[in-house]
């Protein structure tokens, strides 16, 4: 409020002699009704982090994976940001650049809080829910964040007179999902798709995106494949080698992209939307490219993939990861994500995709600058402004 304050008395054009005196103190002081709510009449600015663009946006799981991506973008183009965070203070410390002083305001909540949530949202006119979990806790279950988490948020933007939500789910999301590995089907798809429910009911208006597997810098694809913990020495398990699963996956660049232009148009709101990749891929041969880039297929390293069903140790593995690592399975590595992992994605051609916000896909030629970092024993046997080798890209399926 103390923001839209300011910026509406800089507007008020300034006076000078006697004049100056006797009527800015009453104009300070006057009890008119003033249209705060229409936050673009306060636009300033030629655009750029230190403009404002009428956007006040309360993004709740900024501290994510995705969030920061969005934060980023939205702070790009002069958004004022309120960043709900939850825990320790220093973890959303990186998102304080995001926008010039006073752009940026940090708020602590408690998804369980409605207080605080209400606070957090009181003055935005943007409200993007991108809180998810891939896997539950002592605290917190699938159905606890992607059901009445998300269920909350929105009939507290919706009391609040909040005109867009934004929300995100899963591209494969059923109510009724068909298991792979998990006999019945995965409880993480199947409570995004009670949680679509969930907002639709609290907020018809609500925009929805439906990601497939993202990738990125920090991502849980990339690193992932490559962690340690996710292979057996250097095979790796998986189920039917991989070459049962397509996937479809985006980059974090262009879901953040549909999110700015979904916001800035207002036709899309009420519509569901499928951020997804320009090409199918077998999951086989991502990991095999994976590992082509990092230069790990060769004799010397050893790679190979394998059919996890015949590996009792690896399952073994998985079950005591889940048991013994439970707040934060090492690598990652658990029966659900293993079950998400090989799920084919579906896509639905009567919904519209990224493409149909105006955004310009980036395809898996970017693995070589998003694996750099990873190439196996790149300081040993090449120079430093040695160029890079490309692998040859592997055929999409139709």
């Amino acid at each position: 409020m103390s923001t839209a304050i300011l910026i509406s008395l800089r507007t008020v054009k300034p006076r000078v002699g006697l004049v100056a005196v006797s009527c800015n103190p009453v104009r300070n002081h006057s009890t008119e009704d003033v249209d705060y709510t229409n936050l673009s009449l306060y636009k300033r600015g030629t655009g750029g982090r230190s403009s404002f663009n009428g956007i006040v946006a309360t993004v709740f799981g900024c501290t994510g994976f995705v969030g920061r991506y969005v934060c980023n973008r939205l702070g790009k183009i002069g958004t004022q940001l309120i960043l709900p965070y939850r825990g320790d203070s220093y973890e959303p410390m990186r998102l304080k650049v995001v926008g010039d002083l006073g752009q940026v305001y940090f708020h602590q909540y408690n998804l369980n809080d409605e207080d605080s949530i209400r606070k957090a949202l009181k003055y935005s006119n943007v409200v993007i829910n991108l809180v998810g979990r891939e896997w539950e806790t002592r605290n917190y279950s699938y159905t606890d964040v992607h059901e009445h988490g998300a269920r909350r948020l929105a009939r507290l933007a919706k009391e609040a007179g909040v005109k867009r939500f934004i929300h995100f789910s899963a591209l494969n999301a059923s109510e009724d999902p068909k298991g792979v590995i998990l006999k019945n089907g995965s409880r993480f798809l199947k409570s995004k798709a009670l949680g679509e429910i969930a907002v639709r009911e609290e907020f018809p208006e609500a925009t929805i995106f439906r990601p497939a597997d993202i990738y990125g810098q920090e991502d849980r694809f990339l690193r992932y494949y490559l962690h340690n913990w996710r292979r057996t020495v250097h095979s790796m398990p998986l189920w039917y080698k991989g070459e049962k699963t397509i996937k479809q996956i985006v980059h974090v660049s262009d879901v953040a992209a549909g999110v700015v232009a979904a916001i800035k148009d207002p036709d899309t709101a009420g519509q569901i939307y499928q951020a997804v990749g320009p090409k199918r891929y077998l999951l086989s041969d991502l990991v095999d490219y994976i590992y082509q880039v990092t230069q790990r297929d060769n004799g010397d390293w050893g790679y190979s993939r394998y059919d996890m069903r015949w590996d009792p140790f690896f399952q073994l593995k998985v079950t005591l990861t889940e048991k013994l690592s439970y707040s934060w399975p090492l690598g990652h590595l658990h029966w659900e994500k293993l079950e998400n992992d090989h799920v084919t994605d579906e896509v639905n051609a009567e919904l519209p995709t990224l493409e149909d916000l105006g955004v310009n896909l980036t395809g898996i030629e970017q693995f070589q600058w998003e694996l750099r970092p990873w190439i196996h024993a790149q300081y040993y046997w090449r120079d430093a402004d040695e160029a890079m080798t490309v692998p040859p890209l592997p055929k999409p399926v139709a």
